[in-house]
């Protein structure tokens, strides 16, 4: 059965509402189970069966497009075996036929890679006709059919499967890689809509190595439509001194993989992704150096997020990370009075934990270069420091102390410069 085979153990065939019912697990339950790794998603096909015998059965019908059922105890997810035709361009474009003809191999062969086109029935034997199991023991990652090129989200797709199987040392393989450019140059990425981009790029972000989601959508041509301000980072050359790395893309994807590595919060990755996006608009005959960088990186930002709708959360701190970072590097080097505007500018006192994650993503971005991987990064404790001598400041005790309302705001801020300075000794005898 399939638990002796170590995936977790589910209804198949017993009491119940599957009972009697043709079923096979699939797609992601199978790869996880067959590269060893633990599994939380759980999909079944069901063949030679219509929609209204299975709603006799119990189940919730949920999907619009196709014939999707929750399980009415389980609330695993039930899907009828199907084929997809192409109808139109775009994300769309497809008409679907689900009905108790499809055979399981019909069903398998519209699948977009050959690790997500195996099933397994209830006593735990393999279905792969598409070479799935071989792939998976080569670390390729291949496409089905040229079906695979009717749907541009599929690019997207693989490129998330590259960054969750990155560990493993999975490759595309050349002929999908050929496919995919063919697939961009003719149109069908431009066809996507902004939701989908933004949920498979979120999803590969919570990867541990979210880079080779960008990489292989670069190789691809895909990035260049999608994300033209991330592209143009590749081939811009940084002062090597602060980055061995040199190429600005290069520490884009260490930075995104160093964030990774340093949290899993989603805003702190996107905000990774973009800290350095001016960097791409630098004008050449200041190059190597990059002035300027952080405020040319805002309208960016800003657009990205409008673009692909990216959430509230994740838009202001790539925001403040993109304008701040070079501040939050510096600390040591700052005035008490630059070093009050910072926190004042990034609402650190009613947002400390905003605040906080800028300090993860700026560590990332340090660290995220030629060398730097272990080293540490004391500016994040200085500035924790800093900020709670301030948040000590009693503004309410200053407020009520001074008879004066105008002169409430003068002294509030002078008693957080003097706060600041008393944290940082070697302040005392600098002009704020």
């Amino acid at each position: 059965m399939i638990g002796s085979l170590g995936v977790k153990s589910k209804p198949f065939s017993g009491a119940g509402a599957t009972q009697g019912l043709e079923t096979y697990l699939v797609g992601g339950a199978v790869r996880d189970h067959l590269l060893g790794r633990t599994t939380h998603e759980y999909d079944y096909v069901v063949v030679g069966v219509s929609v209204e015998a299975m709603l006799a059965r119990g189940f919730r019908q949920v999907g619009k497009d196709f014939p999707v059922f929750l399980h009415p105890e389980t609330q695993d997810e039930y899907a009828l075996a199907r084929t997809e035709r192409k109808t139109a361009p775009g994300y769309h474009g497809f008409q679907v036929q689900a009905h108790p003809d499809v055979t399981l191999e019909d069903d398998l062969r519209r699948r977009d890679l050959t690790i997500n086109a195996i099933a397994m029935d209830a006593e735990g034997r393999i279905i792969d006709p598409h070479g799935g199991q071989a792939d998976l023991e080569a670390r390729v990652l291949r496409h089905v059919s040229p079906a695979f090129a009717e749907d541009p989200v599929r690019i997207l797709r693989l490129a998330r499967f590259a960054a969750r199987l990155a560990d493993l040392g999975f490759q595309v393989a050349e002929e999908t890689q050929a496919l995919m450019r063919r697939m961009v140059d003719a149109g069908e990425v431009d066809a996507l809509v902004p939701e989908r981009v933004w949920q498979e790029m979120a999803r590969a972000l919570g990867e541990t190595q979210p880079s080779c989601f960008f990489e292989v959508l670069r190789d691809s041509g895909a990035l260049a439509r999608l994300l033209p301000e991330v592209d143009r980072l590749w081939g811009v050359p940084q002062t090597q001194k602060w980055h061995p790395e040199i190429d600005t893309g290069v520490h884009a994807m260490l930075v995104i993989d160093m964030a990774a590595r340093l949290s899993p919060e989603l805003e702190i990755r996107f905000a990774a992704l973009c800290h350095d996006l001016g960097k791409g608009t630098t004008p050449p005959e200041i190059l190597p150096s990059h002035h300027g960088h952080e405020e040319r990186g805002l309208p960016m930002v800003e657009s990205i997020s409008a673009r692909f709708r990216v959430p509230n959360r994740c838009r202001e701190l790539a925001h403040l990370t993109t304008a701040q970072h070079g501040r939050i590097h510096k600390v040591d080097e700052l005035r008490a009075s630059t070093i009050l505007d910072v926190f004042e500018r990034t609402d650190a006192f009613r947002r400390p934990k905003r605040f906080e994650q800028l300090l993860v993503a700026c560590e990332a971005d340090f660290r995220g270069r030629g060398g730097y991987a272990e080293r540490p990064y004391p500016q994040a404790d200085v500035w924790r420091r800093l900020l709670q001598a301030v948040t000590a400041v009693d503004a309410s005790a200053i407020a009520h102390a001074e008879s004066e309302p105008r002169l409430i705001p003068e002294r509030i801020r002078a008693a957080r410069l003097a706060a600041i300075k008393h944290a940082r000794p070697d302040m005392m005898t600098t002009p704020s």
